[in-house]
């Protein structure tokens, strides 16, 4: 998949090229991603990004998901797409995170904006459904300014570190996507 949201940002399947920067903008925003990412402690080596791609690839193949890299201004910063996807049902679950450096300018509302279409209009889903942790509200924004629904909260439903957060279910339904 190759997607330009805009003039400068893009979206494309991830590759395993890709595991050496990804690798670099984790280190270097390992304590902000750390926040509300539970896998940022398992990222230590660049093997393990290696890896994170391989399994990315092979999900990917079986039509599960669909990992891409976030490229502004012919960079990589960060990686969105589709955690899962079920094609029985029609639904799938953006999942996105930004290197700390490129937070604040508005890319990700863009990217998850681009996802939604991208889920409508080309994978024919009914259901797009994000979620986030309850505390975070940078996160949170993102689909409160996409028009997303509330739909409610999953107790404990993430183990980060040494607690349970709690998760915000946004909902968008194709219907209302076209209004």
């Amino acid at each position: 998949m190759r997607h330009t949201v805009n003039e400068e940002i893009s979206l494309r399947t991830i590759e395993q090229k890709d595991a050496e920067i990804i690798f670099q903008i984790i280190d270097e925003s390992r304590t902000y991603l750390r926040d509300w990412l539970g896998w940022v402690d398992g990222t230590k080596t660049l093997a393990d990004s290696e890896a994170f791609v391989e399994g990315c690839l092979g999900r990917e193949k079986d039509e599960k998901s669909l990992t891409a890299v976030i490229v502004s201004q012919e960079k990589v910063v960060g990686i969105a797409g589709f955690n899962e996807i079920n094609h029985s049902n029609k639904t799938a679950y953006i999942g996105y995170w930004l290197g700390e450096s490129y937070q604040g300018n508005g890319i990700m509302t863009k990217v998850a904006r681009a996802l939604t279409d991208y889920a409508f209009q080309q994978l024919d889903l009914n259901k797009v459904e994000i979620r986030v942790a309850v505390e975070n509200m940078k996160s949170r924004s993102i689909p409160e300014k996409l028009g997303f629904k509330e739909e409610g909260c999953i107790r404990q439903a993430e183990w980060l570190y040494d607690h349970y957060v709690d998760l915000i279910v946004y909902g968008m339904l194709a219907s209302e996507w076209r209004e």
